[in-house]
């Protein structure tokens, strides 16, 4: 306010001087050095603007006036200029506040998401008000989101509590719906019903708010609010009806909630919790959290608040869909504040039933309508429809009156049977929503060592109708004994049948013989099972000499340049706990993992990337690129290690009274928890290194990238790459192209007409003949080409250099300009 305060005497000169013109200047050249009417100074000078007599304002007001005229299209000062006539007409007649100009301001501010509040755009809105218009809907939105977004001040907060219309934010498709809803009376229970929701603005509701709720509820009706409730909730996350203009400083707001219905969303929510339990409400719940979880680029989640309320709502429906709810977002939600209060949820569920965390989530997952494992039938009339489970997706099929299967839905049961329909439809999204969550649980229970009663895990697991699609796909050990699920039993290596038993866990290759592992290679090859992910071909991480030699520390994989983003999603998947690096003055604990079961914590040291400003990092300053370092293992319960963001030597965070604790001996660490931490860290290599990105031949930014990526692109394969290069050799000779495929070393070999190609095992770039050129293919999709049996599912990688090598064989038939234009 330095500049501000040399402008104040001059002002009070003109003032006194009775000069309004002068006066205007000196205001207006105040108001632009300063960008805006905020501090005392300012406070000052409006109160004593508004206390000069009525001619001097009208003189003030003429020569204001003068001036807006005279700005040509600059709108910053054109907006002050009506700003300040404001102030001093506020009882003049209305030509005094150009009333067109007014109205084109406000027009143009309605397409806004929210402004700087210190403009006083509220007073160009409370001298609409006082001809006695009502503000467009599209302005209203903006005041309101601005008082919610902004430093709080009065004279916003008590125009925003003029502007009771429209009762939601238009703009939103959700919204716009629900607003359909209403008649417009003040006894409308609809507008009740969702001014009561705004009011949900607590972090969760109290009874009082219960009370109210509930009455509102009764006087329409539980059955049409939950049919009318989810109408709204089935179009939260869709695009605008109104879209907004982006400003310089705003992040992706279209893509974000509006501030003020989130709190409705809240509302209703909590709302739709105090309905009797219905499958669709823990459904729509459910999407709530996960459609309020979604990234906005540079914000984050979309309003995780909104998510938090989906959870709690969920936490108080007595149903067995609800539960299932929980438990399957449980695997999915990475975001930590959430992720805590599914948590709490689950264990205050378990503690209720008397359970353990575990045996809750096993029992939450429902069959979805499923009779037998991986299929039911529903009869609708005379049409027979199949639901059916292939690897981790379900397919609804249908015959008709004579068993005959029928491609499309039968008309007979669109006209009959159109909520059974419905209900059929959900069923099977659901089934594939659960089944990748449970996937996803499942491949954690290596480190879980978690062991079952053979009869139990029979029923949850072998034998449940849903889970069973994935439990018959991997093997397990009876009583120490190695088992397989194949026509219809359990069996061991030589195909016998295992009937009883008394405790099991899952199988892991850690510790077994190699002779072994690849006899259950074969034995899956054999009875063509695929399994949900990598099992009996998982990667072993045996310590090497130079672990043994660093004794601490492993620097397998150290030195690599990763995606931030990426990885922290991935490491939030895998069960670490990370926080991203901004380009601040702010220091960061190392990604961990903790394993109470194993009394360890795992530690990945990371760095942020860089030092520009915009190009290293994003618009919200989160380092685009990470350096890494050192993977450690220490007690569970020893103090952190944290370090700056932007580098710098990790040091431990010491209480009062506590000592430095010393990182474990690598030898001392078991080899099962050893192998599944590097494993997660060379996932995380694996998948998010720019040197996976072949439009980086260039070196990124700069250049600077160039000798990493060239090592990372072409250099020595990891342990999945060798794991994909195994599965490779037995894949290759099935390929309709096995005669122009050879395996060699690092590359898989592709003989085109054009040139021979070389595919890098580990990144799935290319490099070609004469003099490896390398040749740049995006890839548009990772699905896996029709090859016939692939022993597991979820390599991406394999899925990239399968597709690559299927185009190169037949590199003449290629039509694709860009990549024509390197051959």
């Amino acid at each position: 306010m330095a500049s501000m305060r040399s402008h104040t005497q001059k002002i009070r000169n003109q003032i006194d001087a009775g000069n309004m013109g002068r006066l205007a200047d000196e205001v207006l050249k105040a108001a632009v050095a300063n960008h805006g009417f905020w501090g005392d100074e300012w406070s000052e000078l409006f109160d004593t603007l508004r206390n000069l007599p009525v001619e001097e304002r009208r003189r003030l007001a003429h020569a204001l006036i003068e001036r807006f005229r005279s700005l040509g299209t600059e709108p910053e000062t054109r907006q002050k200029v009506l700003t300040l006539l404001g102030i001093v007409a506020r009882d003049l007649p209305d030509d005094f506040f150009l009333p067109t100009e007014r109205l084109a301001e406000l027009e143009t501010l309605g397409a806004r998401h929210s402004y700087w509040h210190a403009t006083r755009l509220d007073l160009l809105a409370e001298a609409e008000l006082a001809t006695g218009r009502r503000l467009a809907p599209s302005v209203v939105a903006v005041f309101r989101r601005t008082a919610l977004v902004a430093y709080r001040s009065e004279h916003l907060v008590e125009l925003v509590k003029k502007l009771t219309t429209p009762v939601l934010n238009v703009g939103e498709a959700w919204a716009d719906h629900a607003m359909e809803q209403l008649t417009g009376s003040d006894d409308d229970p609809w507008q009740a019903l969702l001014l009561h929701a705004l009011t949900a603005t607590a972090s969760k509701p109290s009874a009082k708010w219960d009370k109210q709720a509930q009455a509102l509820i009764d006087s329409i009706g539980a059955d049409r609010v939950r049919e009318t409730a989810l109408s709204w909730l089935a179009l939260v996350g869709r695009p605008r009806t109104i879209p907004l203009e982006r400003q310089t400083y705003e992040p992706d707001i279209n893509n974000a909630y509006d501030p003020y219905n989130a709190n409705a969303l809240r509302g209703l929510a909590w709302l739709l919790s105090l309905l009797p339990p219905h499958p669709d409400t823990a459904r729509a719940l459910g999407a709530l959290v996960e459609t309020s979880l979604k990234k906005v680029a540079g914000m984050g989640p979309r309003n995780p608040k909104v998510a938090n309320a989906g959870v709690i709502a969920l936490s108080r429906v007595d149903s067995e869909a609800a539960l299932a709810e929980l438990a399957r977002l449980a695997t999915r939600v990475t975001y930590k504040n959430t992720a805590k209060l599914l948590d709490v949820a689950l264990e205050a569920r378990a503690t209720a039933l008397g359970l353990s965390r575990e045996e809750i989530e096993e029992l939450a997952v429902p069959a979805y309508g499923l009779t037998e494992v991986g299929r039911a039938l529903h009869r609708l009339g005379d049409v027979t429809a199949l639901i059916e489970v292939h690897g981790t997706k379900s397919v609804l099929g249908w015959r008709n009156a004579a068993g005959k299967e029928v491609k499309s839905v039968p008309a007979a049961v669109k006209r009959d049977h159109a909520d059974e329909l419905k209900e059929l439809k959900a069923a099977a999204k659901d089934i594939d929503k659960m089944l990748s969550a449970q996937a996803e649980r499942l491949d954690r229970q290596f480190l879980a060592r978690r062991t079952w009663a053979y009869d139990a895990w029979r029923e949850r697991y072998i034998d449940h109708p849903l889970v069973g699609t994935l439990a018959r796909r991997l093997l397990w050990t009876v009583d120490g004994r190695p088992v397989g699920f194949a026509d219809g039993e359990l069996r061991t290596l030589t195909d016998d049948p295992v009937t009883t038993g008394s405790e099991v866990e899952l199988w892991h290759p850690v510790g077994r013989e190699p002779a072994e592992i690849v006899a259950w290679r074969d034995w899956l090859e054999r009875h063509e099972i695929t399994q949900p992910f990598k099992q009996a071909h998982r990667e072993v991480y045996l310590l090497t000499d130079a672990e043994r030699a660093t004794g601490t520390y492993s620097n397998r994989f150290a030195a690599h340049v990763l995606r931030q983003h990426q990885f922290n999603s991935l490491a939030a998947i895998r069960g670490w706990r990370n926080k991203l690096r901004l380009c601040v003055d702010d220091s960061a604990p190392p990604a961990t993992r903790e394993l109470p079961q194993w009394g360890l914590r795992a530690e990945y040291w990371i760095e942020g990337d860089g030092e520009e400003y915009g190009e290293d990092t994003t618009e919200s300053g989160s380092y685009l690129r990470l350096r890494t370092d050192q993977v450690r293992f220490y007690p569970i319960d020893a103090p952190e290690n944290s370090a700056h963001c932007y580098g710098g030597e990790y040091s431990m965070w010491l209480r009062d009274g506590q000592d430095p604790v010393e990182p474990l001996p690598l030898t001392g660490i078991p080899p099962l928890a050893l192998s599944e931490v590097l494993r997660d860290v060379d996932l995380f290599v694996g998948v998010a290194s720019v040197g996976n990105d072949p439009t980086w031949q260039d070196g990124g930014p700069g250049g600077r990238f160039q000798e990493y990526w060239s090592g990372y692109s072409f250099g020595e394969l990891n342990q999945s790459a060798e794991t994909r290069r195994a599965l490779l050799d037995r894949l290759i000779p099935r390929l309709a192209i096995a005669d122009r495929c050879t395996l060699e070393g690092r590359f898989l070999h592709v003989k085109g007409e054009r040139h021979t190609y070389k595919i890098h095992l580990g990144s799935g770039n290319i490099l070609m003949t004469p003099n490896d050129q390398y040749l740049c293919i995006v890839p548009k999709s990772a699905t896996t080409p029709q090859t016939g049996y692939l022993p597991y599912e979820g390599d991406r990688t394999l899925a990239v250099i399968l597709s690559k090598a299927m185009m190169l064989a037949k590199d003449t038939e290629i039509t694709d300009p860009t990549i024509l234009s390197q051959l």
